[in-house]
């Protein structure tokens, strides 16, 4: 039966329901008149958008891509979410990292995040980057344990800062149901950022306490930041927190707990990204994949799976970091849509030190915009139903799990580790995307587009490192971090000098004609900290030499239409180098000129170009 709008309107009535093969035939029209002689479903593939592993994004979805097996929010598979209510009731946990070594100064910062958001602590305890164990009690003065759940990172002493937070839950009058949190034990995780070989059994012993003892503590991390921070793609970390995840209730069960009293002791974390569609696949493919391997260890009402999703460390960048917080906002939408219970915001100077306060206020105010403002948290599973996200999720889950078989075919996660098979999966996964970073297929803006070379750094305390000394384990990566190598020249240079390395834009014929491949060259340029000077605006043979002279630049790029070049490129390129020119580049595709020695255009290695200009101008 259809049922008519009270107001009687029915907007789609005039419009007859056109099929996949008209819109195809459409594709095709439009191709062709671009060029591209397709037809059928190679229309659609010209249009589609290959990602990691394996996966393609269409441009069309319909019905037929919707999943046949989702169910409803709070049931398994728990692709809709772990709990019927989803984060309806409240919004996520707005849970805030602190990195201080000063119990003080950690004091401060916890009881201004708790009094303005935040509604739980992550605290790195121990170690050379975390608060003393002995100081625990000193930073959690004046806060309210019943009421804030704490997450620990205690990578250098496990033991000392449970014992010691369960110790305050005791003498503060906690009652046992209501301490929450997580103890943060995560062997496996410290395995893989250091190469130390993990002990399980005190992972063990934690969570056989904790289920015996705190209903609402959990004790074990599963923890797949260690393999995206590395390089890995989406799959690869879901396919390793699988892993990780299987391993560590092998080893909760071996000691005699229950499937399902080991599964309640998890705590997945995951890292949530700019791709915000990516990151929604990601959290409900892991709770579908954790509920099959729940039902398939006998304990299906096990499977719902407590995530904790973190911003990525891999997008954030140094130079223009105020751009990381849209890219921060960007990762905690596609958390709170992907349906994490814990969101963790990293600050914007992130990779620049410790955060200041102003930092630390924008990080947890993004949560705060994005429930109480754009209330997002009060739809359960915003993005079910939606044909592109169910289908995204399945893809991506038969991904994650055909590398979970790989790597428990393998061994399981530990031998994977020892043997460096994850190593070299993950490094080989990072070669191919850094190549397209170098290439800026896969553009970082303000740091690869829209640079900003005259920028003033941002300067923040040092940040320690935690695993500084390590013996081995994964490197950690970033986005950024081939730009920054040239611009960290560049600032060398700067330095010793006064200036920056210069390149001449040598634009030839009116405004028109050359002002987008200059603007594309001096973009280029920028991005490796490579001053730009356009002056005069335009030139020609007989007026670029003294031109070049007068700019104290040896190197120049030739930019203009391509009937120009044909007219000009040569003698131009020629009185550049009589002029003394070192390297004369042309902004366009590469053709044959003369005293042209290289080209520069969307597409080409610009990590290459501008690493051989600095090495040309002697910028070491």
């Amino acid at each position: 039966m259809t049922v008519q709008p009270a107001d009687g309107l029915s907007p789609a009535a005039a419009f007859p329901d056109p099929s996949h093969d008209q819109w195809q035939s459409l594709v095709e029209g439009v191709l062709r008149k671009s060029g591209k002689e397709v037809s059928g479903s190679a229309a659609e593939d010209a249009l589609s958008t290959t990602l990691e592993d394996g996966l393609t994004t269409r441009p069309l979805y319909t019905a037929n891509d919707e999943s046949p097996d989702t169910g409803f929010p709070g049931f398994a598979p728990f692709v809709r979410g772990s709990r019927a209510e989803g984060n309806a009731a409240g919004g996520w946990d707005v849970r805030q990292r602190h990195a201080l070594t000063d119990p003080a100064r950690l004091n401060e910062a916890v009881l201004g995040d708790l009094e303005n958001g935040v509604t739980s602590l992550w605290l790195t305890v121990g170690g050379p980057a975390g608060v003393p164990v002995e100081g625990l009690a000193r930073a959690l003065d004046g806060v309210y344990l019943d009421l804030a759940p704490i997450a620990l990172d205690a990578p250098a002493d496990l033991d000392g800062a449970a014992a010691e937070l369960l110790r305050l839950y005791e003498e503060r009058g906690v009652a046992r149901h209501e301490a929450r949190g997580t103890l943060g034990a995560d062997p496996l995780g410290h395995e893989a950022r250091t190469g130390v070989e993990a002990d399980l059994a005190p992972a063990v012993r934690w969570a056989e306490r904790c289920d015996a003892e705190y209903p609402e503590l959990r004790a074990v991390a599963v923890d797949a930041l260690p393999y995206h921070e590395a390089g890995g793609s989406a799959g690869e970390e879901l396919g390793l927190s699988l892993a990780t995840g299987v391993a560590y209730l092998r080893a909760l069960t071996g000691a005699g707990m229950s499937v399902e009293a080991a599964c309640g002791q998890l705590e997945f974390r995951y890292a949530a990204t700019a791709d915000q569609f990516l990151t929604i696949a990601k959290l409900r493919a892991a709770r579908r994949l954790w509920a099959r391997v729940a039902e398939a260890s006998g304990a299906p009402a096990g499977g719902a799976q407590r995530q904790h999703a973190v911003t990525s460390p891999v997008m954030m960048t140094r130079r223009d970091p105020w751009v990381n917080m849209l890219r921060t906002t960007l990762a905690t939408l596609g958390a709170g849509v992907g349906g994490a219970e814990s969101v963790t915001v990293l600050p914007f100077d992130h990779a620049l030190g410790l955060p200041d306060a102003f930092a630390r206020r924008i990080a947890r105010n993004t949560s705060t915009i994005l429930i109480e403002e754009s209330h997002l948290a009060r739809v359960v599973d915003p993005a079910g139903g939606s044909w592109y996200v169910e289908r995204l999720t399945d893809e991506l889950a038969a991904a994650a799990w055909a590398f979970f078989q790989e790597t428990e075919r393998a061994g399981g996660l530990p031998a994977a580790l020892r043997s460096g098979m994850v190593a070299e999966r993950l490094a080989a996964t990072w070669a191919a995307r850094g190549a397209k970073l170098a290439r800026r297929k896969e553009p970082i803006t303000g740091v690869s587009e829209f640079p900003m070379p005259g920028e003033r750094a941002v300067e923040r305390e040092p940040a320690a490192d935690p695993y500084a000394g390590a013996p081995g384990g994964l490197p950690r990566v970033r986005r950024d971090e081939a730009f920054e190598a040239l611009r960290a020249r560049s600032d060398a240079h700067l330095a010793a000098t006064g200036s920056r390395p210069k390149v001449f834009v040598a634009a030839l014929g009116p405004a028109a004609a050359h002002t987008a491949r200059a603007s594309f060259a001096v973009n280029l340029f920028g991005a490796g900290g490579i001053e730009a000077v356009q002056d005069p605006v335009s030139v020609d043979a007989h007026t670029v030499g003294d031109a070049l002279k007068s700019s104290g630049a040896s190197v120049a790029v030739l930019c203009s239409s391509d009937a120009l070049y044909a007219e000009q490129a040569a003698p131009v390129a020629g009185a550049l180098k009589d002029a003394g020119a070192a390297r004369v580049f042309l902004a366009g595709r590469a053709a044959e000129y003369t005293d042209v020695d290289g080209y520069v255009f969307a597409g080409c290695d610009a990590v290459a170009v501008l690493t051989s200009v600095l090495d040309r101008l002697g910028v070491a």
